[in-house]
């Protein structure tokens, strides 16, 4: 009944099968949350799947549902003694759609294949694979310790994909049920395939449409060249008013007030950006001047120009186009406000003369910005866990680059949140052939499992101080 009795327990569920005949099961559900037709399969997941795997292992299992929400929500709860901390998990078991034309041959994304180190299969990255490693780590801990030594909640998502439409309004509607002293979960890859990750929150991502519609209809160019004013070339000026040629934003509004923070710094001065076959060979000239990669994707702003439109692109004719159009997007660090994005864009636009150009919020889902302290006690204490069951220090990132509903479990639960990615940047994530190497799943099922053990040995009523 010891930590590496635990670990190689979480092991051996790898090596003998049981884990890949598991993940082989939920893959062959198909949860595209985006496709209307599989919302049975969203609900079948969980009942077939999660709740038997749950109940499994002592959870107390309900469904939850909020109106708009692609499918149901999962909640179980294993209350070892009222007076422990209690460690909340997360997970979306939807996935993005299948794209089968475009797989491999012989592969196919509803179905569990191993080839060259590699499982094969939509979901075994994103996020299938992710939340089964962590709840086979817990379960590895139960059977050797005969307990957690912690209670433990998990929230089983089928709509992360769509936006996560419901899961704010659950978190506020059931914050009583779903109160806990801590946040782990995982999603998102590592910083690189080797190297064990731990990131705090995530970047917001909040995208917006400029707009000039000119006139009614386009008119010849030989014609009227010269005399109307052409809207593509009206848009791309205004455009390059808001970043640089070399990618730096330009409206001080849509950047932190005070910089790049001492404390994320210190966290991203040891991590190294991946590169190699598969990968795109990053421009080192490219966004903010002073900071290093790591702090350009963790640490800042990004503002992107997702799509552009003037005219007919694919069949271009000789006409003034009546009408140009772009959709951006930022990708935004905690110091920059979700509602503040759109009017900082219109004052700068207005100030530079573009007052015509119409700027509007798109309509997709919106992320705010959160991050916990790097240097709060329990990120400590994760970074320790870590090192000691895989003898490597795991790198440090305050956020992801990307987005995550982190607030639904930082702002409107309270919770301290912990992210343990078990994927790596090339794992073709929302593309064909996503894979999850078997080795990375192996350390993390074992990493996991030395992390649920440390906990139980800290866990005191009243806390986890």
């Amino acid at each position: 009944m010891t930590r590496d009795a635990a670990i190689a327990m979480a092991h051996r569920f790898l090596d003998d099968g049981s884990f890949a005949q598991e993940l082989a099961r939920r893959v062959a559900i198909p949860t595209e949350s985006q496709n209307p037709e599989r919302a049975p399969e969203l609900a079948r997941y969980l009942a077939e799947e999660m709740r038997p795997a749950l109940e499994g292992l002592g959870f107390a299992c309900r469904l939850l549902r909020e109106e708009g929400a692609p499918g149901p929500f999962l909640l179980a709860e294993r209350i070892e003694a009222p007076a422990l901390p209690t460690v909340l998990g997360y997970g979306p078991g939807d996935v993005i759609r299948g794209l089968d034309e475009g797989w491999a041959p012989g592969l196919s994304p509803w179905r569990l294949v191993e080839r060259d180190g590699n499982w094969f299969g939509r979901g075994v990255a994103d996020n299938k694979g992710q939340h089964a490693i962590d709840l086979a780590a817990q379960r590895a801990v139960i059977e050797t310790r005969g307990r957690l030594g912690f209670n433990a909640k998990w929230l089983i998502e089928m709509g992360e994909e769509t936006g996560s439409t419901g899961l704010r309004e659950v978190c506020a509607r059931h914050r009583d049920l779903l109160a806990a002293d801590l946040l782990i979960a995982s999603d998102g890859p590592r910083l690189t395939r080797d190297r064990p990750t731990v990131f705090l929150g995530s970047r917001g991502g909040a995208s917006f449409d400029l707009t000039i519609d000119a006139r009614e209809g386009g008119h010849h160019s030989g014609n009227w060249g010269g005399l109307l004013s052409n809207p593509a070339i009206q848009l791309a000026h205004a455009l390059a008013t808001l970043v640089g040629p070399t990618g730096q934003i330009r409206v001080p509004d849509l950047v932190p007030a005070g910089g790049v923070p001492d404390s994320v710094r210190r966290a991203l001065a040891d991590c190294a950006l991946e590169s190699g076959p598969g990968l795109p060979v990053i421009d080192p000239g490219w966004g903010e001047p002073g900071l290093t990669g790591p702090e350009k994707v963790f640490g800042w702003c990004s503002l992107e120009i997702l799509a552009m439109e003037a005219g007919t692109p694919a069949t271009p004719v000789n006409a003034i186009p009546p009408r140009a159009w772009a959709r951006c997007q930022l990708r935004f660090v905690v110091g920059v406000e979700v509602e503040a994005i759109v009017p900082a864009v219109r004052r700068h636009l207005d100030r530079h003369g573009f007052a015509y150009v119409q700027v509007e919020a798109a309509r997709e889902e919106v992320f705010p910005a959160t991050r916990l302290d790097p240097d709060h006690p329990w990120v400590h204490f994760t970074l320790a866990s870590i090192a000691r069951s895989t003898g490597r220090r795991p790198a440090l990132l305050p956020n992801l680059g990307g987005s995550l509903p982190n607030d639904a479990f930082s702002d409107i639960l309270g919770l301290p949140t912990i992210w343990i990615p078990h994927s790596y940047p090339g794992c073709s994530q929302h593309a064909p052939n996503e894979h999850l190497p078997v080795a990375l799943a192996r350390e993390a099922l074992g990493l996991m499992a030395g992390l649920y053990w440390d906990i139980g040995e800290r866990a005191e009523p009243g806390g986890l101080g």
